[in-house]
């Protein structure tokens, strides 16, 4: 699924942000034109067409767009001045998130998009306070990533607030490393919005500190992010923890559960979650692979672990013919409906309605155990 296209840009000078629609008639801000230009156009901030060039106009366009099938109406895009669109928000999807910066002060093994050093804070700190507005109020839940949204600073609590007011009622996932919150002044801050439907995922990859920092190539990574958990956890701030499965991580996978449990066991919810093939992993692929059907043992017991002692757990990114039924329970439908697929394999299953799937990078790699049921073994 297409989340930007491109065309010929036209008196675009500055992003503009805005909902999209194909009808004039309609309340929105950007016109995509399927058809001859009828209506009044006046109002709109910007037109888009795929058509090879548009009437002459007063106004910001983009001509000769390769794609518009994406896109519904309703959707939050920004026309960038190179031609290049982006979707911000998905009208029909439930996975929609807000990429607050590409910077970020881990290096991950694994990181499925590996940060960018270069300052894209004015950037994307103006496209969000745009969008957030026209975000529709009965989004059940709004997913915040990066790299490493902190590091904005101030405005990432500015960006929190204007998701408060004008999104009351929204579900708000912030995935951070949660070193930021280290600092006292940071964790007291946020607790000061009183943000009772934020919850932050923060990973934790080892009970061993030099472990974790190996992982995330950041000396001194696992005190800061364990001092960040529990200063959040003094202000009753919501807290995941998140822990993505992989050669470096399995080996002690049991112990980081049980540290879990007797160190962090305030935590509302814990996510195993399997390895991406994209960003680093690739390039990481023999310090990082190891089939799912190979830690099958070390899964179940880890997970059974916490969920015996009454904490709420799950599993992502995985499917079902590569993990022991015992925990299929604990199984979440969890990858993001544009990057979600299924296999030739996965045709004949009987089962598959109830599989999570693959991410699509999947095609590069995958478990050797991959199967169809031919029964329907879903009790």
């Amino acid at each position: 699924m297409l989340l930007k296209t491109k065309g010929t840009p036209s008196g675009v000078d500055a992003p503009v942000i805005g909902r999209v629609t194909f009808n004039p008639e309609n309340d929105a801000e950007i016109l995509i034109i399927t058809d001859n230009i009828s209506g009044h156009i006046g109002r709109f901030k910007a037109v888009l067409s795929t058509d090879a060039q548009l009437f002459q106009l007063d106004k910001p366009s983009v001509h000769s767009i390769t794609a518009i099938d994406h896109l519904s109406e309703g959707d939050i895009v920004v026309v960038n001045t190179d031609g290049v669109i982006n979707t911000l928000y998905r009208i029909n999807s439930y996975h929609n998130f807000l990429l607050f910066t590409e910077r970020c002060n881990s290096n991950c093994l694994m990181c499925s998009q590996p940060p960018k050093n270069r300052d894209d804070t004015d950037y994307l700190y103006n496209i969000h306070s745009q969008t957030i507005p026209l975000i529709p109020k009965d989004c059940f839940e709004l997913g915040i990533t990066g790299g490493e949204p902190t590091l904005l600073g101030e405005r990432f609590f500015k960006l929190l607030e204007q998701i408060q007011t004008h999104l009351p009622d929204t579900e708000i996932h912030c995935l951070t490393n949660g070193r930021s919150f280290a600092w006292p002044t940071f964790s007291q801050k946020l607790s000061m919005m009183s943000f009772s439907r934020l919850m932050l995922g923060i990973p934790l990859y080892s009970d061993y500190y030099a472990q974790h920092d190996y992982i995330v190539q950041a000396k001194g990574a696992f005190n800061q992010t364990i001092q960040g958990i529990y200063n959040l956890a003094k202000h009753n701030i919501r807290l995941e923890i998140r822990i993505v499965l992989h050669k470096q991580t399995i080996p002690r996978l049991v112990k980081l559960s049980k540290f879990i449990y007797k160190n962090l066991p305030f935590v509302e919810h814990v996510a195993f979650m399997g390895l991406e093939y994209q960003g680093y992993t690739p390039h990481n692929i023999e310090k990082l692979w190891i089939d799912p059907n190979d830690y099958g043992n070390e899964l179940v017991e880890a997970i059974t672990y916490l969920s015996d002692f009454g904490i709420n757990t799950s599993l992502y990114n995985a499917q079902l013919c590569t993990t022991p039924e015992k925990i299929w329970q604990f199984t979440r439908k969890s990858i993001s409906d544009w990057k979600n697929i299924f296999h030739e394999e996965c045709d004949k299953c009987l089962i598959k309605q109830a599989c999570g799937g693959f991410f699509a990078s999947s095609t590069f790699k995958r478990s050797a155990a991959i199967k169809a049921f031919t029964t329907d073994c879903i009790k």
